[in-house]
């Protein structure tokens, strides 16, 4: 089957039901990569784990497009890959992987909870979105969600690698926008799997140097998060959460990200044994709330606009 007989289905209500739901299938498959990747970084390394992913990855992305015998991508979309590679192949684990050598998971799930306001932003640019204005403002109010849960967590504070962690946003948001693009006409699963296969050959080199000269002498709870986020994080969690973008909209469907640093929480609480107060679980009940008002504000906008398509011309002010 070619790409672009594969791509996602036309937008509406259905479509964007099922967007919603494959990308809550995403947000949770994502909800444990920090953690995961804070548990192999002090055995493995920031570059091990940060790249290694992505190498683990594209073998398995590789086999299954030998499998399936799929056609290498067209022209016009490997520029889209390629930026694809560069935000969430490369520059995300990487960055992300650097940052949680000198700050917790918690931590980094606060700065990375602004990434689905950068999503937004960036699918005006690449994906060609028009957000209707009660949509910015519901994405202020996760943001300032975003903010009350880093005070609750004590991780307002800048640290240096916030500057890391704060790269890692737009070049997940990049990716992620342009990925949700390319799902429309490639398939959400094609768009990662050649974004990981055109990556890998460029990436295994600096892995291996690293890995030879250090050596892969590490725990089992690390080799357990490297997997998770090779397995999971990097390769299948996208499968699902690609196809949401294409269903369901970059802009809006990225919105449900905004879940992801209380479900991070949850899952350090659930694992790891660690508390959560008052302050957190109203940080919490606002991120839920305004992703919420993301939603309503996008099928009211729809709805609008549906009824003004089908007014005739009489009818019409």
């Amino acid at each position: 089957m070619s790409p672009g007989r594969a791509g996602g289905r036309k937008a509406g209500p259905g479509a964007e039901g099922w967007g919603a739901a494959y990308g809550f299938l995403g947000v949770l498959a994502f909800s444990l990569t920090l953690p995961a990747t804070r548990a192999a970084v002090p055995e493995l390394g920031g570059v091990v784990v940060g790249l290694g992913r992505a190498v683990v990855a594209a073998a398995l992305a590789g086999a299954l497009l030998l499998l399936l015998r799929e056609r290498p991508p067209a022209r016009r979309h490997r520029r889209g890959l390629a930026i694809v590679a560069l935000g969430v192949v490369i520059g995300f684990p990487l960055c992300s992987a650097l940052a949680l050598r000198s700050v917790p998971a918690v931590h980094g799930a606060v700065v990375v909870g602004l990434l689905p306001a950068a999503t937004a932003i960036m699918a005006v640019a690449r994906a060609g979105e028009r957000p209707p204005p009660a949509f910015w403002l519901a994405s202020a109010v996760g943001v300032g969600a975003v903010l009350v849960f880093a005070a609750a967590q004590g991780a307002g504070r800048p640290q240096p690698a916030d500057g890391l962690l704060l790269a890692a946003v737009v070049l997940g948001a990049l990716g992620y926008a342009e990925g949700g693009r390319l799902a429309r006409e490639m398939g959400g699963w094609r768009v990662i799997c050649w974004a990981l296969v055109l990556a890998g050959p460029v990436l295994t080199p600096p892995v291996l140097i690293v890995a030879v000269r250090d050596g892969l002498d590490a725990g089992q709870d690390a080799w357990l998060g490297f997997g998770y986020v090779s397995l999971v994080s990097m390769f299948l969690g996208f499968f699902a959460w690609y196809r949401g973008l294409a269903l369901g909209g970059v802009a809006r469907v990225g919105q449900i990200q905004l879940l992801q640093p209380v479900l991070t929480l949850g899952w350090a609480a659930l694992l790891l044994g660690e508390a959560v107060d008052r302050p957190t679980l109203l940080a919490s009940g606002l991120v839920i709330g305004s992703v919420a008002l993301t939603r309503l504000s996008w099928t009211q906008a729809g709805s609008t606009r549906r009824r003004l398509r089908g007014r005739s011309p009489r009818e019409s002010p």
